[in-house]
């Protein structure tokens, strides 16, 4: 039985990898693991000679983890039904079941072996890890242009660049790949679409937008905007002259807050992440790193400097009245 998550983004290598070491070991258990240098806020192997597993820790927090090596939850095992019983065995529903069952059949003495892994990994923990994953996707892409696509005779598509069925992109517009323009997607007049991108189907950039390493989904509507580095989800209305900032001014990493904790993105370019059916005025503004939840509502000549919670209103005094 093979177990993957789909946090947990890889090439097919590593299936390759854990698929073969199987017929060749006597463990019931194969987990892949991926050496990090950095500390990451997920699950850490505990790891013997021979790289026997003895256990899984959560969250070690910085300068304790037990080793190097972080679990990749692409996994296999060989004896099924004494890791199914062992769930069912566990006590409430948390989403930490299934690492507490593996933790039970390891002090039980069952032998699971790591099997290292040492390709891309992109684990989807928070919403910027999506421009990672992305931008690793698309490299791997290649010109595809659909029958069906309207190209403009002045329209530009340079390099690798997937265009769907039915997409269609105006007069002046330049697309340079890698870049996804999804089946239906329209690419208006004098719009710039670059730096690894992905337009989802039957979204409308509208004239004079540019989208730079960008994430969009499916159905939403853009108007003279810029929109960088940013994760925009689908059914989303962004009024004209909405802009997302995507560089602080002091130039370093954006930091943004989960819980109680500010936590590094790792990164200084990180713009806005707006969820599915969102909706902004004209002359909008967002500011690095801000989040906008699911059907929430930025009002017009108005500047996000922070999160607007799911279905929430941010309205200027005049639209309130």
């Amino acid at each position: 039985m093979l177990i993957v998550s789909p946090s947990d983004v890889v090439e097919p290598a590593a299936y390759t990898r854990i698929l073969t070491a199987a017929p060749k070991g006597d463990a019931i258990s194969y987990i892949l693991g991926y050496r990090v240098k950095e500390y990451f806020p997920g699950g850490y192997l505990v790891v013997g000679p021979g790289d026997w597993v003895s256990g899984i820790e959560e969250k070690p927090g910085k300068g304790r983890e037990p080793s190097q090596v972080v679990n990749i939850v692409v996994h296999l095992h060989t004896r099924p039904e004494e890791l199914l019983e062992a769930i069912a065995d566990e006590d409430g529903d948390g989403d930490d079941t299934y690492e507490r069952a593996l933790g039970r059949l390891m002090e039980a003495g069952d032998r699971m072996r790591v099997v290292p892994y040492e390709g891309f990994w992109g684990p989807i923990k928070y919403p910027w890890h999506i421009l990672t994953v992305m931008e690793h996707l698309l490299q791997g892409i290649h010109r595809n242009i659909a029958p069906s696509a309207q190209i403009a005779s002045s329209a530009v598509v340079e390099g690798q660049v997937v265009v769907g069925e039915g997409a269609r992109i105006f007069e002046n517009a330049v697309v340079r790949g890698p870049a996804y323009i999804g089946p239906r997607a329209v690419i208006g007049n004098n719009v710039l679409i670059r730096d690894s991108s992905h337009i989802g189907a039957g979204s409308v950039v509208g004239f004079g937008t540019e989208i730079k390493h960008s994430y969009i989904g499916q159905d939403s509507y853009f108007h003279f905007g810029y929109i960088g580095d940013s994760i925009v989800g689908s059914r989303c209305n962004l009024g004209a002259g909405t802009i997302t900032a995507n560089l602080p001014f002091h130039r370093r990493h954006v930091r943004v807050r989960v819980g109680d904790e500010m936590v590094d993105t790792g990164t200084c370019y990180l713009g806005a992440m707006i969820g599915d059916n969102c909706q902004t005025g004209i002359h909008t503004s967002l500011m690095p790193g801000v989040r906008m939840g699911e059907g929430s509502v930025l009002g017009p000549h108005l500047c996000l400097a922070h999160d607007l919670d799911a279905g929430a209103r941010m309205l200027a005094e005049r639209e309130q009245a």
